[in-house]
This record gives C-alpha cells, sequence and structure tokens, in this order.
C-alpha cells in the first residue's frame, strides 16, 4: 500500500529556496530575483508552458532568477521521476515526452510552481520590492 504524504512537494521546495537564500555573498537584488522568480514560476508555466520555461533558463541573464528555474526543473524530476530534466539535454526530454506524459508533467510542475510561489514569501519574507 502507498502512503500518501502531504509534504511530498513542499519539502524539496523548501529546501531548494533555503539553500538559494543561504548561498554565501548575495545582495539585496540577487534576492530580489530569486524571490520574484519564484512567485512569478505559475504563471509563466500556466501561459507559456514547460518548453518555453525551460527555454527561458538557457536565455535568462539574471543568474538569481536562473537559479531559481534550475531548482524548479530539479525539484520537478525528483517528484515526477523523469531523468533528464536538468542539464544539456533536457529541452530534447520534453520535446520526446508522449503527449499524455507532457500533460501530466505540466500539472505537476503547476502544483509545483504555486508550492514555489508560497514559499517565496516564507523564504524571502524580508526581501522587499520588485525587480
Amino acid at each position: 500500500m502507498q502512503v500518501f504524504e502531504p509534504r511530498a512537494m513542499a519539502t524539496p521546495v523548501y529546501d531548494a529556496l533555503t539553500a538559494l537564500r543561504n548561498q554565501a555573498n548575495q545582495d539585496d537584488t540577487r534576492l530580489k530575483e530569486q524571490k520574484n522568480q519564484a512567485v512569478e514560476l505559475y504563471t509563466y508555466l500556466a501561459t507559456w508552458g514547460l518548453m518555453r520555461l525551460k527555454a527561458e533558463e538557457k536565455a535568462l541573464k539574471q543568474q538569481g532568477k536562473k537559479e531559481v528555474v534550475e531548482k524548479f526543473f530539479a525539484c520537478l524530476q525528483t517528484l515526477s521521476k523523469v531523468p533528464g530534466l536538468t542539464g544539456n539535454t533536457s529541452l530534447e526530454v520534453l520535446k520526446t515526452l508522449s503527449p499524455e506524459e507532457y500533460l501530466g508533467l505540466t500539472g505537476l510542475g503547476l502544483s509545483l510552481a504555486q508550492e514555489f510561489s508560497f514559499w517565496a514569501s516564507a523564504v524571502y519574507h524580508d526581501i522587499n520590492g520588485g525587480n
């Protein structure tokens, strides 16, 4: 019998954002980028999808934002058990999924993005302001 673990999604997200937050030598600008990106993941994913989010990860110049997207895909890989969602071949992995697998992964990604948004407010509670 498989047991439902309600913390299965919250724990890796909390751990990922806390690890980002606690990196050495970060200024307020980078912390704001991290917080804003974590909050905005759901909207981006709901609007553009996983493939575009993955492509955006490669194009991002602001390191704080890029780190959050990388952590998002690492968490998604862990939770979904779909290998290859991180790294250089990840777009190919997304491209070769069946439509059912891609839609299922997108649904999981949307739930995960909600967790990122919630935990960003908790982990970065003392970081205010916009971009």
